[in-house]
């Protein structure tokens, strides 16, 4: 056990995650010393579970990822000016956290934020190639230096417009949910449809600017827009071939080619659809 603890605010966002909390929170609980969860009525022993690690506990109706964490941020009183914005299928390394000391023992003073490389498992296989490793995402940040854009739909995005730095360890990301497939297609068709919608109606004014040399989230919204520009139903596939062969997706063995076969080819095709429907409609 690590005696000494991170003047780290710890906040997870649930709904029915008793599946992945356990291992989240237990990677996190001797390390910090404040966890807590902001629950959207959740249905299984989530709550039960986030008890364990002495969580304080928060409901708050859900709406959007990012109107859930705007409410977190702005109503919760924070012990701590250092946040991690954690998701329930999250957990740390050990030799993440002993990178994060050595951060944390130095001088932070110049820094707001904290991307931390992602690791992710698709159904118990780590997807390596395909863009998907190394994946750095803002996840530690001083809460006076965070932004967050309401009017994005789908999932969330802390941006920081101030000094940041990259981790060399990371996260890991499993979510047992979706080891069914079922599971998994029917949250990506719901994204799929707040994509869309986000798209065609958003008034969303991005609060960083899109540059290929910035910061991780500056270059993942360059390469957005460049995806954008080709035209519906021809860039699934263009994306396709980019992430399998070119960024060697291939050789992420069986469930690779399901994951990135889903990923960029199926689920981007649905929101084309989507978005082909609603111009459609407009019109």
């Amino acid at each position: 056990m690590n005696l000494k603890k991170f003047p780290i605010s710890i906040v997870v966002l649930t709904y029915n995650e008793s599946l992945n909390l356990d291992k989240c929170l237990n990677s996190v609980y001797d390390y910090v010393d404040e966890i807590v969860i902001v629950d959207s009525d959740s249905t299984d022993n989530t709550l039960e579970v986030a008890s364990k690690f002495n969580s304080i506990i928060f409901s708050n109706k859900f709406e959007t990822h990012n109107k859930q964490w705007l409410w977190a941020l702005e109503n919760i009183k924070l012990k701590n000016e250092w946040v991690m914005g954690l998701d329930a299928d999250q957990a740390f390394t050990k030799e993440l956290w002993d990178e994060i000391s050595l951060l944390f023992n130095g001088n932070l003073e110049n820094v707001d934020g904290i991307y931390i490389n992602r690791k992710y498992i698709f159904r118990g296989q780590w997807i390596k190639h395909g863009g998907m490793f190394p994946k750095y995402l803002l996840k530690l940040f001083k809460k006076n230096k965070v932004l967050i854009d309401e009017n994005e739909l789908v999932d969330h995005h802390f941006y920081i417009k101030g000094n940041t730095i990259n981790t060399k360890n990371y996260i890991v990301e499993e979510n047992y949910k979706e080891n069914n497939l079922s599971f998994w297609m029917s949250k990506h068709r719901k994204y799929a449809e707040l994509f869309a919608n986000e798209i065609i109606y958003s008034k969303s004014n991005k609060v960083i600017t899109p540059d290929y040399k910035g910061n991780p989230d500056q270059q993942s919204l360059y390469l957005k827009s460049l995806y954008s520009k080709f035209p519906l139903f021809v860039r699934p596939v263009l994306f396709f071939i980019y992430r399998y062969f070119i960024k060697f997706g291939i050789l992420d063995g069986k469930q690779g080619l399901i994951f990135h076969t889903l990923h960029s080819l199926w689920f981007r095709f649905i929101i084309d659809k989507k978005i082909y429907n609603l111009k459609k409609n407009k019109r």
